[in-house]
């Protein structure tokens, strides 16, 4: 089994016509087919959008026995299932399940002429699954038999955005470890860093795992109970259990992308000025100019290999549990968690100068 890559990260959400239309507005994404009963996907209705390389599926239950009724009953709007590409969608479910993992959906074909899609599913994390998909003939086609594709805009588009980066995972604590050995031995993945981090009264524990071909990357994270309650405790008590806290969304041009999306509505969390002061004395001068980053509160870490630039939205979700983050990786490979210390010190530092 090789997983190469996210094929799609699916919501489930209440309205997917309503998500659809911010994500479209404010994002930029495009929508690009749809699916329900005229489709013969009865309790359901799909909307799929995309821009650049990435894929978000948005399905609303018009049953309440679909699965996505009880999900957003359980959590609200979230991430339902994040989809692996492979070769082999019948050999990785049914090698993974030999492994441990539990299944959701056995190996279903979708055809139509020449194009071709098996797909099966297993839990991943939480209410969280993993649906492997295999393609063939038309790579456009999402779902052939089952999904109407629009026609392509003829108007050219830009793309602020290309890949999904990694998610971030929100586990209960003790479970940090459990959920580490199960990637690891179900999907093949490795761990390739971990972090205790401490801010202030609170603590986290943060492990990432990444499958062999890099393309798939989770950054999963626990509370610490012998500290203060901080924001994971509040993500797992609202969302209700383990979840995706926030995809991590990549681009070239992070300056210009933040412009562009504020200009739409978005809204990002704003940076104390100390953090911009003490920049260049905590990591040297780095590749932006300090102040584009300054005016459009982007955040920027350093590794052994490079740096990165990154920004998170405000959510909008109404327990202010899922966001979204913009990244731009000039070289680095890790995920920026030394920006968590500095916004934090910084904040400290405004407050008692205020």
């Amino acid at each position: 089994m090789r997983i190469e890559g996210v094929d799609h990260v699916e919501f489930y959400v209440g309205d997917a016509e309503q998500f659809a239309f911010y994500l479209c507005t404010a994002f930029g994404f495009r929508l690009c087919g749809q699916a329900g009963p005229e489709t013969g996907l009865t309790d359901q209705r799909s909307l799929l959008l995309r821009q650049g390389g990435i894929q978000l599926l948005l399905t609303s239950a018009l049953t309440p026995q679909h699965p996505a009724a009880q999900y957003v009953s359980r959590h609200g709007d979230g991430v339902a299932s994040i989809a692996f590409e492979v070769d082999d969608a019948a050999e990785a479910f049914a090698r993974t399940v030999s492994l441990g993992a539990v299944p959701v959906e056995r190996p279903a074909v979708y055809e139509a002429g020449q194009d071709r899609v098996v797909t099966a599913t297993v839990l991943g994390f939480g209410d969280v699954s993993h649906r492997f998909v295999e393609r063939s003939g038309d790579r456009e086609v999402f779902l052939p038999g089952a999904m109407d594709m629009f026609a392509p805009d003829p108007e050219q588009v830009e793309n602020l955005l290309t890949l999904v980066d990694h998610a971030a995972i929100c586990v209960p604590a003790g479970e940090l470890g459990r959920t580490v050995e199960f990637y690891q031995r179900v999907f093949g993945f490795s761990q390739i860093f971990e972090e205790f981090i401490e801010v202030g009264e609170q603590a986290m524990d943060s492990k990432v795992v990444q499958s062999p071909s890099g393309k798939v990357t989770f950054t999963v994270i626990e509370p610490v109970t012998d500290r203060n309650p901080g924001q994971i405790d509040a993500f797992l008590s609202r969302h209700g259990g383990a979840g995706v806290q926030h995809l991590a969304l990549l681009g070239d041009d992070i300056v210009g992308a933040v412009r562009t999306l504020e200009e739409r509505g978005v809204r990002f969390l704003e940076t104390p000025e100390a953090y911009y002061s003490e920049l260049e004395q905590r990591l040297g001068r780095p590749e932006l100019a300090i102040d584009d980053l300054r005016s459009t509160n982007v955040l920027v870490d350093q590794d052994h290999w490079g740096q990165v630039f990154q920004i998170f939205t405000q959510s909008m979700h109404v327990r202010r549990t899922f966001f979204w983050e913009v990244i731009d990786r000039h070289g680095a490979r890790t995920f920026g968690s030394g920006n968590i210390k500095a916004l934090y010190a910084a904040v400290a530092r405004e407050r008692t100068t205020a």
